[in-house]
C-alpha cells in the first residue's frame, strides 16, 4: 500500500500553454516534498442576476460547493420572501373584511 506524500501547499495557479496564442489557464496545483501535480481545469461556471437584472459571473473548483450553497441559500431566501408575503396578504384581507363587517353595522 503506497502511503500519500505529505501536502505542503494546494491551491490555484495559472499556467501559460505552449499553443501559438500561449494563453495562461488556471489549474489546481498540488505540491508535495515529491511532486507537483497539476490538475486540469475542474471549474463550475455560474451567474447571478440581480434584482436590477445585472448579471454576475462566478468560476469555482467544482469540488468547493459554492454554487450548491449560494442556491441552497437563494432558494431558503425565497422561500422566507414568500412565506412572508402571504402572511401579510392574509393580514390585509382579515383588516378588510373588519371594515366591511364595521360598515354593515354602522347605520
Amino acid at each position: 500500500m503506497k502511503m500519500q506524500a505529505e501536502v505542503i501547499r494546494e491551491g490555484e495557479l495559472e499556467k501559460r500553454s505552449d499553443s501559438l496564442f500561449q494563453l495562461w489557464k488556471k489549474k489546481l496545483v498540488v505540491l508535495t516534498k515529491d511532486s507537483l501535480s497539476l490538475f486540469p481545469d475542474g471549474y463550475i461556471y455560474f451567474t447571478i442576476v440581480t434584482k436590477d437584472r445585472k448579471e454576475i459571473d462566478f468560476r469555482c473548483p467544482d469540488q468547493s460547493c459554492w454554487n450548491a450553497s449560494i442556491t441552497m441559500a437563494l432558494i431558503d431566501f425565497q422561500n422566507k420572501r414568500a412565506i412572508q408575503d402571504f402572511k401579510s396578504r392574509q393580514e390585509m384581507e382579515q383588516a378588510a373584511g373588519t371594515q366591511e363587517r364595521r360598515l354593515a353595522r354602522a347605520p
